[in-house]
């Protein structure tokens, strides 16, 4: 199109000076600053990559995914190409979802599914991601706009709509079950779902769909302060759910809703949303990929930069019915899995008596510290004419007699018979 338009400009010109008549001049050159002006337009849009087929490890400047690519070959991760099979659901497009969303596209998930009612406003310029000139999108959309500029390898798909009403919460039941994007997938259309809301009946309903649909998911969250914050993994009859554990507000029966007053809102910083956006990421990178340890509980104390962590246990009397359900189930599996998980543990350490370092260029052995004490003495052999300085703790030194003693009983005896000879005269 550039190139277009500089020909149209090149023609305009010859146009005027072929026309004598001053009018007609005045014409072409209004003309002519409109061309002008889209040409500036047309320059001024962003460069937009082609699609990537196959993911490459070729080190390249024109290569999107070397980098990401070398995890594979320093061994951090066994097939990296594999995260372009994942579906990962993200509800509630703010200030850590919205990251999150922009994290998983550079890390070239194969698709996003992206939940949010709300729409973007000067007032979320303060966090990441959304730009001014997106004022009034839907947070969907402005996300789509900028994730598929980022990376158009990803299948995005937005959701403008409230998962707490009755239309809302059928819609995001139906979009989590469909199995369009990977008809092999088992179960349901995501592999993992992120709930970055930021309120607990919103929360309550994510909680209700993956108890109901035996779906994982990960939470995250900032406190008001902005100061702090976690990211939690709950698995279904295994881990805690929102129920079990609820908010001191919500299980004293106060409505969240009434505590808003107008004119007094959260605080937010972009840097510990930020922060929380990456454990996030990182640790639904660590669970899709199957590399290091994935986080139960990870939460962020921005004042102290203290990480506490912890498991949390189902409560057998939580009031979520599907919850229940789903701890008798995994009371009935957890044997099974125990046993499994224990025959691995001594798989490994029976793997652990294989040499380490057999043959090396720095000549290092590894010894069992409980080899015979007379082969350990026998390192401490000196070469001839030296001496230790200090003794050696080891051995033990028998006193030894010394002849003065033996002397000294000798002069004693000599004695004893010189009194008895003067005693006889």
């Amino acid at each position: 199109m550039e190139a277009e338009l500089k020909g149209m400009l090149s023609d305009l010109q010859n146009l005027k000076s072929s026309l004598s008549d001053p009018s007609h001049q005045a014409s072409v050159d209004h003309i002519r600053l409109r061309v002008e002006n889209l040409t500036s337009l047309a320059m001024a849009e962003p460069t937009r990559r082609s699609k990537v087929k196959d993911m490459s490890a070729e080190v390249v400047d024109s290569n999107p995914y070397s980098r990401l690519m070398a995890l594979q070959r320093m061994g951090i991760v066994e097939n990296y190409e594999s995260i372009r099979g994942f579906s990962v659901a993200i509800v509630g497009i703010g200030g850590v979802g919205s990251v999150a969303a922009e994290m998983l596209t550079r890390c070239g998930i194969g698709r996003l599914l992206l939940y949010d009612y709300d729409t973007v406003e000067l007032a979320n310029m303060n966090r990441l991601f959304f730009r001014p000139e997106q004022v009034g999108m839907t947070k969907t959309d402005a996300a789509v706009q900028t994730l598929s500029e980022i990376n158009p390898d990803v299948v995005l798909e937005s959701f403008t709509l409230n998962i707490t009403t009755v239309q809302g919460f059928e819609t995001f039941i139906s979009s989590l079950t469909n199995k369009s994007y990977s008809q092999k997938k088992e179960g349901t259309g995501v592999d993992l779902v992120l709930s970055c809301v930021d309120n607990y009946e919103a929360r309550m309903v994510v909680n209700q769909v993956n108890n109901l649909l035996l779906l994982l998911f990960f939470f995250a969250g900032v406190s008001e302060d902005a100061v702090s914050g976690h990211i939690q993994l709950l698995i279904p009859g295994e881990t805690a759910c929102f129920a079990c554990a609820p908010p001191l507000v919500v299980a004293s029966g106060v409505d969240e809703r009434t505590l808003k007053r107008e004119g007094v809102c959260a605080a937010s910083l972009p840097t510990t949303m930020g922060v929380v956006a990456g454990l996030l990421v990182q640790n639904t990178l660590k669970f899709l990929l199957k590399f290091g340890q994935v986080s139960p509980y990870l939460g962020y104390n921005a004042l102290k930069d203290y990480f506490p962590t912890m498991t949390m246990k189902p409560n057998p009397q939580c009031s979520n019915r599907p919850c229940l359900e789903r701890q008798k189930e995994y009371m009935l599996i957890k044997p099974a899995r125990d046993a499994v998980a224990k025959a691995k543990r001594e798989e490994e350490l029976s793997a652990i008596d294989i040499p380490i370092h057999a043959d090396n260029e720095w000549n290092i052995s590894v010894v069992d510290d409980c080899d015979d004490v007379i082969n350990a003495r026998s390192s401490d052999a000196l070469p001839e004419g030296l001496v230790h300085e200090l003794p050696n703790a080891d051995v033990y030194k028998h006193p030894t007699v010394s002849n003065e003693n033996v002397d000294t009983v000798d002069d004693l005896e000599d004695l004893k018979r010189q009194l008895e000879a003067l005693n006889a005269d």
